[in-house]
């Protein structure tokens, strides 16, 4: 019985003298053996915001954890050593792609070394096609408008939506069709359900809680809880993903056979063509991937952002209406020019309203676009604010020291965090809490920033090559809505992100509509 006191005892003291050692340390408390996971998982639903605590005091944070430790980096110099001076040392790393594989696979972002310089080279180039581009506009000018089109409904029948459910289906459907080459109709008046869409969320929100829970494999191997749930979605995407890619496949190849020498423009009728290529050696698993990537890149990225906008847009009027005289300008403009007859119009009759809106819509393109600095700059101020992807962790393969003198152990891995660097006022000065597009105005042009002080499109090696893709249809589906209509927020509705991978909210953005003549 005294062995098993002395044993408490010795047990007890350790537990003392080791929190006793941490009163003068910046980063979360822990406890021996569990590290501070404890402190995380309380603080689980709000971790950006957590980080966002600490980071303010030092430009560096160390979580340990069981089985790995967390270095988490606001500043920019950190960031660039990271990112790009010692890029060959932060790789995605071994435990990132175990967290992913399920849903990412090999895909471009859940790659390192050779695989992914590989693809990063194809759709380097795929990306810089003029024909995809003229592509993706015209696919991202159809479904902006068609979501034009159910928000008119909803204000002539006073009906409240969710912008965020209503985004991410633009946005899945214009991906779909700019991806796959199909149109898959979940942005159709009566707003079907649709098991890929479902599936898809699911599988984001349990492949991102693998990151603190320390029984994930466990329960993979158990096939229980919320890794049955990841299985089932799983078995759903592939599903759909491997049927089109079937399809398509014939539809080349009956093509082919015909004589027919239509291109797709399509992201995966180009790869199939380059698969069919012996030095590139890609099987369907190969294309699954490389689709699915661009997929979860293109889709929930440009959704929550355009989500956020739009809230942004909501808390400060005078940004609405600054933004809603550049749109009337534009449009002004285009009639002065004599490209557009000017039409008259009833804004009380959904007709004319509708033709008013087929109209303006008609006026965007590419260079008209180019031409809207502030709603850029609104833009932007979102993803400083709110950056598509908050965290996004490397590995580390060797021993190191990051710039602000924090040291790095190999086999842990660093993350940097977008949400908490638009945050930090050592990164944009007292300000940096507040929404302010004209911060990156100057005489009324844009002005960009360091990517590694402003970090939403990653920097370096891996910079985001849908970087443009993306601001176009942002520009396109926020110039058309903010063009139109005022957004007002439903009466006691909470807004709150939710822990994913992407920074979504967590009960949508419910909304009330009111039509601008």
């Amino acid at each position: 019985m005294r062995i098993w006191w002395v044993i408490f005892c010795m047990i007890i003291s350790w537990v003392f003298i080791h929190r006793w050692s941490q009163k003068k340390k910046k980063g979360p408390k822990t406890w021996p053996l569990v590290g501070a996971a404890i402190e995380q998982l309380i603080n689980y639903d709000r971790m950006h915001d957590w980080l966002v605590n600490y980071l303010s005091h030092s430009t560096s944070v160390v979580v340990p954890m069981p089985f790995t430790t967390y270095t988490y980096i606001a500043h920019p110099a950190n960031v660039e050593h990271v990112l790009k001076t010692n890029f060959a040392n932060y790789p995605k790393g071994t435990t990132y792609h175990s967290y992913m594989e399920v849903l990412l696979g090999d895909g471009i972002f859940n790659v390192d070394g050779e695989l992914w310089r590989k693809q990063r080279k194809t759709a380097s180039f795929e990306f810089a096609s003029k024909n995809l581009r003229d592509f993706s506009t015209i696919v991202f000018g159809d479904y902006s408008f068609k979501l034009c089109q159910i928000l008119i409904q909803a204000s002539f029948q006073d009906q409240q939506v969710d912008m965020q459910e209503l985004l991410m289906r633009m946005t899945l459907d214009s991906i779909c069709k700019v991806g796959f080459g199909v149109e898959i109709g979940t942005l159709a008046p009566n707003l079907p359900e649709n098991s890929f869409a479902q599936a898809f969320d699911t599988a984001n929100i349990v492949v991102t809680l693998r990151f603190i829970d320390p029984l994930w494999k466990l329960k993979k191997f158990l096939n229980v809880g919320s890794e049955a749930l990841l299985e089932k979605s799983i078995k759903v995407i592939d599903d759909f993903t491997y049927s089109v890619i079937k399809r398509r496949k014939a539809e080349i190849q009956e093509a082919r056979d015909t004589c027919n020498d239509k291109i797709k423009h399509d992201i995966l009728s180009r790869f199939i063509e380059l698969s069919q290529r012996p030095e590139n050696n890609l099987g369907e698993k190969s294309l699954r991937d490389i689709v699915l990537n661009f997929v979860i890149a293109g889709r929930d990225t440009t959704a929550t952002t355009l989500t956020w906008a739009i809230y942004m847009i909501i808390m400060h009027d005078h940004v609405a209406e600054k933004l809603y005289s550049e749109l009337i300008a534009l449009e002004q403009e285009q009639i002065n020019e004599g490209q557009v007859p000017l039409v008259d119009y009833d804004k009380e009759d959904i007709e004319s309203f509708t033709q008013r809106a087929t109209q303006f819509a008609g006026l965007l393109n590419y260079d008209s676009l180019g031409k809207l600095q502030y709603l850029h700059a609104v833009i932007t101020e979102t993803l400083r604010l709110y950056p598509a992807v908050p965290q996004d962790p490397k590995g580390i393969l060797e021993d190191d020291v990051l710039p602000d003198g924090t040291k790095v152990k190999a086999g842990g891995m660093v993350t940097y965090v977008p949400y908490s660097m638009g945050r930090m006022e050592y990164n944009w000065g007292p300000d940096a809490a507040s929404f302010n597009p004209d911060r990156w105005l100057k005489d009324g042009v844009f002005q960009n920033a360091s990517p590694f002080k402003f970090t939403a499109f990653q920097a370096g090696p891996r910079i985001c090559l849908g970087k443009d893709s993306a601001y176009l249809q942002m520009k396109m589906t926020l110039a058309i809505l903010c063009r139109f209509f005022k957004f007002n927020l439903v009466p006691g509705h909470t807004v709150k992100y939710r822990m994913m991978t992407i920074l979504s909210m967590a009960h949508g953005l419910k909304l009330t509509i009111t039509r601008r003549g």
